[in-house]
């Protein structure tokens, strides 16, 4: 295929198949044994799996797998728009286009590779977008599977246009649960938040922790880098790192709005969350040539975890994963 040796020469852990409907994906492989499955139809990550074989995302067994829709479920790329408004796919056009293999990725320092397995990826707007939303830009994104298991993704957005632009992203992040009611969200106490089933209207989180029993769909505001989604009945916890996403979505459908979806299952709303790291309320405007960057890491850990640990991890794991 074209663009494998490109890949193989700087990330041997990295592999280009097809999935079951012939599209091309690429699949990433650390030395334990955990492995990243990453689809060009969309740049979307279909499957993080760690070294046990476990799935670490959820996608629903409805979830439709035909081009040129995103497949409910995993973590799709929400740009320029995160949400439905004006002429715009919902969500934005990203997450339905075809994406090639950067042959000209960001550098990666020697000592960043270790262990890891990396792809880049490559989004430019189609004659049919630049319609509809008229801005040239170079969308990549860096796809990183750590020798931890961890996963990383950084995307950068160049403006290539001769003029400003802004737009707004998200990493739609389907996170797999055991049981929903049984499931906090530490770092996002004391925000203020956009609550989309009450007309966007800006209310302040009252709770010591953020938890389920009915449908939720909001947008928590100059958030911490680092929240935590604790599972007690699995015994671990969920870690989301970010950096220049400074709002947090968070969405279940609960029981109504899942029966009314045709590619979703009427009960698995009690078995998944949608944690996003996004850039929502304050659009991010770019000049002729600059570029913006947001990275996402989710890494896996015992349920011991909790937000009093937020800082002092954050602070070990900084060096880690920011300057890929």
């Amino acid at each position: 295929m074209r663009h494998s040796a490109a890949v193989w020469d700087y990330r041997a852990a990295t592999e280009i198949t097809k999935d079951w409907n012939g599209i091309d994906q690429v699949v990433l492989r650390n030395p334990q044994g955990a492995s990243v499955k990453v689809s060009l139809q969309g740049g979307q990550i279909t499957s993080w799996r760690n070294e046990h074989g476990e799935e670490l995302l959820f996608t629903s067994s409805k979830a439709i797998f035909k081009p040129p829709k995103s497949m409910r479920g995993g973590i799709s790329i929400c740009f320029p728009q995160f949400g439905n408004c004006g002429s715009l796919e919902h969500h934005g056009f990203a997450r339905n286009r075809n994406w090639t293999i950067d042959e000209n990725p960001p550098p990666l320092h020697p000592n960043d590779s270790h262990g890891k397995s990396i792809v880049d990826l490559l989004l430019k707007p189609s004659e049919e977008d630049l319609k509809f939303w008229p801005h040239s830009f170079e969308l990549r994104l860096r796809v990183v599977l750590a020798a931890d298991g961890d996963l990383a993704l950084i995307a950068r957005v160049r403006n290539v246009n001769g003029k400003p632009f802004s737009f707004s992203f998200g990493y739609h992040t389907y996170l797999p649960v055991s049981d929903i009611s049984e499931v906090r969200i530490e770092g996002l106490e004391t925000l203020d938040f956009l609550d989309n089933l009450c007309q966007r209207e800006r209310f302040t989180e009252q709770g010591d922790a953020i938890t389920f029993e009915s449908e939720m769909d909001r947008v928590y505001l100059s958030s911490p880098n680092v929240i935590a989604v604790l599972d007690h009945e699995r015994k671990r916890t969920y870690v989301v790192r970010k950096e220049g996403l400074p709002d947090v979505v968070v969405w279940n459908p609960w029981e109504k709005k899942s029966k009314a979806m045709t590619d979703f299952g009427d009960e698995e709303y009690k078995h998944m969350l949608c944690v996003d790291g996004a850039a929502i309320e304050r659009p991010v405007n770019l000049k002729p040539g600059e570029e913006w960057t947001g990275r996402l890491k989710l890494s896996v850990v015992p349920s011991s975890f909790c937000s009093e640990h937020l800082d002092l991890q954050r602070t070990e794991k900084r060096g880690h994963w920011m300057s890929i």
